[in-house]
């Protein structure tokens, strides 16, 4: 059974939000505080508002990322704005809910995230272009001779692309495959990957590469040859 922390200060909220979770088969605990999610963060998922009484919850996204690394965190806020939602996904969170919301979607979204951890890789499953090498097993990735600090959710979107290199993948099918959940509305959450991805793939003598946005289609990874200006 998937379990599911759940930090929310709101009582009532919390109280629904665990009776829903076990009712479509988690294991949900709730803690109020940050102090209480933090001393036991053995979780599959983890859901978080970020104005709690002991502090922001995005300090507490940033430290669970650092230490969970594999376990998705959903931000589930009131915070509205484009740029509490870049933060917030910059931070460590792999999807952010803004409030008010449905709960069936919020379900949707932490089976998915489930689901998504549940799939395996092929051993020694190496991807290579241009100055890329990604290593699936491993999970790790050069660009030339430097090795880039991907979270998990940048790491899989890169593979996405680099399956398809030298093609455009459209949005949609990025959503899919990636979060494993069709999205035919906002696509923030992709953009501001993408937008982390470019920044460590950087910008260095060593034929850098690069994720070319094809607009209104989706992205592409294109090798950017030395003598490109």
């Amino acid at each position: 059974m998937r379990r599911v922390l759940v930090l929310e200060d709101d009582a009532l909220l919390a109280g629904s939000l665990v009776r829903a979770l076990r009712h479509h088969g988690f294991s949900p605990r709730a803690a109020g505080t940050i102090a209480e999610a933090e001393r036991d963060l053995e979780a599959d998922v983890i859901i978080t508002d970020l104005g709690l009484p002991d502090g922001d919850g995005l300090g507490f996204v940033r430290r669970a990322a650092a230490s969970r690394p594999h376990v998705p965190i959903i931000v589930l806020t009131g915070r509205t704005s484009t740029a509490d939602i870049v933060l917030g996904l910059r931070t460590g969170a792999v999807d952010y809910v803004t409030k008010p919301f449905h709960l069936s979607e919020l379900i949707a979204r932490v089976d998915s995230h489930c689901r998504f951890t549940d799939q395996r890789v092929p051993e020694h499953d190496v991807i290579e272009f241009g100055q890329l090498l990604i290593d699936r097993s491993a999970r790790q990735v050069r660009s030339g001779t430097r090795e880039l600090d991907l979270r998990p959710r940048e790491f899989d979107l890169l593979v996405r692309l680099a399956t398809d290199a030298g093609k455009v993948v459209p949005r949609t099918l990025l959503m899919n495959d990636v979060w494993h959940q069709s999205w035919w509305s906002s696509t923030k959450t992709l953009d501001v990957h993408v937008n982390s991805i470019r920044r460590k793939l950087g910008d260095h003598a060593d034929c850098p590469l690069r994720i070319t946005a094809v607009r209104g289609v989706g992205y592409r990874l294109e090798a950017r040859r030395c003598d490109d200006v």
